[in-house]
Order: C-alpha cells, then sequence, then structure tokens
C-alpha cells in the first residue's frame, strides 16, 4: 500500500478559555478587573486578541461574570477579531474554578489541547502561546510558562496580627523556583479529569493536575505576560502597549 493512500492525520485542534468573571477588587472600584481599559481598548479584548493570534488556536471561550455574558458579546462583536477564530461567550461561576469547568462544559468535540489564560494577562506574546502548545503536541499533560524570580524568597509564619512581624522559616533555593504565567496548556481529557476529581480550591489548574500525581512542565514565560492586579499593574502595561505601537502598530 503506497503512503499516497494512507487517510491524512487528524489536525490536532486547539481551543482557550479564558475566564473573566472576577470583580478584581484590588484594583479599586469600578468595572470588572476584565472590562478595565488598556489603550483605550478592554483588557478581556487584547487578552482574546493574544489568544487568537496563535494559528494554532480555532476556538476561544469567553466565560462572562454570571449575569454579563450579554455585555461580553456585544463587547466581542463591537471590536475586530481574526475571522479564523471562533468566539463563545458563557456565563461563570462564583469562583474560578467554576468558571473554567464552565468553559470546558462549553468546548465542542474536537478540541484535544485546551489553553487557560487569565484575562488579566492582556499582553502574553503569541510565541509564548504557541510554546506552550508545542509542549502539550509533544506529549505533556500539562505546561505552564514560567520565569525565574529576580527576588529572594522567604517562606514565612503568618503574623499573629495583621501586618505585625512574621518569622521567617526557610528561604528557598530561588534557582529552583519559577513564577508561573498564563496561557497554562492542557491535554483534554487530563484537565477534564482534574476538574472532576479535584474539588478543594487551588490557585492555578496546573496544580489540579499535579493532585492527580502527573507532571507538570515549565516553558519560558515572558516577562510582558505579567498580570494586571494593582494599579501599579495597568501603568506598566500601558507603557508596555505604548512601546509596541510605537515600534510595530501592534
Amino acid at each position: 500500500m503506497s503512503d499516497d493512500s494512507l487517510p491524512a492525520p487528524v489536525p490536532v485542534r486547539t481551543a482557550a478559555v479564558i475566564p473573566a468573571a472576577g470583580r478584581g477588587v484590588r484594583l479599586g472600584p469600578g468595572a470588572p478587573k476584565a472590562l478595565r481599559t488598556l489603550g483605550g481598548t478592554p483588557m478581556l479584548i487584547h487578552a482574546v486578541r493574544a489568544l487568537a493570534a496563535s494559528r494554532s488556536v480555532s476556538l476561544v471561550v469567553v466565560v462572562a461574570p454570571p449575569d454579563g455574558a450579554a455585555e461580553v458579546k456585544s463587547l466581542l462583536d463591537a471590536h475586530a477579531l481574526p475571522d479564523r477564530t471562533d468566539f463563545v461567550v458563557v456565563p461563570g461561576g462564583e469562583t474560578r474554578q467554576e468558571s473554567v469547568k464552565l468553559g470546558l462544559d462549553a468546548l465542542p468535540p474536537g478540541h484535544d489541547i485546551v489553553l487557560v489564560h487569565d484575562a488579566a494577562r492582556p499582553l502574553v506574546p503569541v510565541d509564548t502561546v504557541d510554546a506552550v502548545i508545542e509542549a502539550v503536541r509533544e506529549g505533556a499533560p500539562a505546561v505552564v510558562p514560567g520565569l525565574p524570580l529576580a527576588d529572594t524568597v522567604k517562606e514565612v509564619e503568618p503574623a499573629a496580627v495583621p501586618g505585625g512581624p512574621e518569622p521567617v522559616v526557610a528561604t528557598p533555593e530561588r534557582a529552583r523556583l519559577r513564577a508561573v504565567q498564563t496561557p497554562q496548556g492542557f491535554d483534554r481529557a487530563t484537565l477534564l479529569r482534574a476538574h472532576e476529581t479535584v474539588t478543594d480550591e487551588v490557585t492555578d489548574d496546573a496544580g489540579m493536575v499535579e493532585r492527580l500525581g502527573l507532571t507538570v512542565v515549565v516553558v519560558p514565560g515572558h516577562e510582558e505576560a505579567f498580570k494586571v492586579t494593582r494599579p501599579l499593574d495597568l501603568v506598566l502595561a500601558e507603557a508596555v502597549l505604548a512601546r509596541r505601537r510605537l515600534n510595530d502598530g501592534y
């Protein structure tokens, strides 16, 4: 039998889930964090475009505030997004974990790689997105982008009184630590099993996969994939965006 008679391999398709239901209280009063503007455009739109910039991503599911799905759908419709990518909006839950699960439930069959990305990381470069996807394609069940730490880290005993002194109990070896970012990438079946198995709250989806006893791998992250959490982060994000527009018309 010649190779020409063999069926063509089915391409591995990638979907992205962007939980955007959080209020972002540390940014101060106002709109939900994902709807705060950056360079005149909501952070959520920047995040959606960042994921859709990867040619591997064929579907982006945005998980909106429980009562804000219509508003988020209108927002996506009002901004130019890549034609090659499909976009879906679903209402989220009370916690990030619930929202990600609702986003996963909205995925149609045929997407075997799933990215989970923070809407509050609006400036992640496409090269980072592609590196995560490639590592999952090569067989890793879970992949996170991460950066070495610039600061020494201390493990402390929490203070008895908020704001009080905290005794240091250990100094982890900095060379072995990474500050992880998103998008985090997963084999779809693995991520679904993690969400069905792990019921206690964790800080990220990769942590849920770790609870299954599976290996999570780290690929190089990017300094511009930082999370916009506090007012100073917005200032930095505006500066990065201004530089991009000046340099390459982003």
